[in-house]
């Protein structure tokens, strides 16, 4: 138990580190800005408390909000995914998610890609949707969340196989 809150806080620090130093700072042709740290998100083990998960994902995304002074899009954003990270694992592992018999390392490259990127397009489509909020600018909102979420998709899937262990 330790070792997890260790591993997830060094995890948090880092991810959101960053974030803050790095990837805020890259705005590429005005649509692609990467948010990676929501890979902290992603991967928070499985089996933890419900109540204590959606509380960690709202402090990951007031955290950024305090940052980058956004007025809490980024906090809503990580609720909605935080909400949604349970019926995405059913989805992609099936029956193994039920069983708590999943390790995000262990699955294949399809799943992963395919779990990652299905909660990075909904958490950037809210977040856009929040930060434009104005129905008007839909194509603006959905070509934002295309770019961004490609290469935040990326993003957290190099993140993830280069610093995950593969245990057996």
């Amino acid at each position: 138990m330790k070792n997890s809150v260790l591993v997830n806080s060094v995890r948090f620090i880092c991810l959101i580190l960053a974030q803050v130093l790095i990837f805020n700072n890259i705005d590429f042709m005005g649509y692609i800005n990467p948010y990676p740290y929501m890979l902290f998100i992603l991967v928070f083990p499985f089996n933890a408390n419900r109540s204590l998960y959606l509380f960690i994902a709202f402090l990951t995304g007031l955290t950024m909000d305090m940052f980058d002074n956004s007025g809490g899009i980024h906090a809503a954003a990580c609720l909605v995914i935080a909400y949604f990270r349970p019926i995405a694992l059913r989805l992609t592992f099936g029956v193994s998610y039920e069983y708590n018999a999943i390790k995000l390392p262990n699955v294949s490259f399809y799943e992963r890609l395919v779990y990652i990127s299905s909660l990075v397009f909904v958490h950037h489509l809210v977040l856009f949707s929040l930060e434009v909020f104005n129905i008007s600018n839909i194509i603006y909102i959905l070509k934002k969340t295309l770019f961004t979420g490609i290469f935040t998709s990326i993003l957290c899937l190099m993140f993830n196989i280069l610093f995950s262990s593969r245990r057996e």
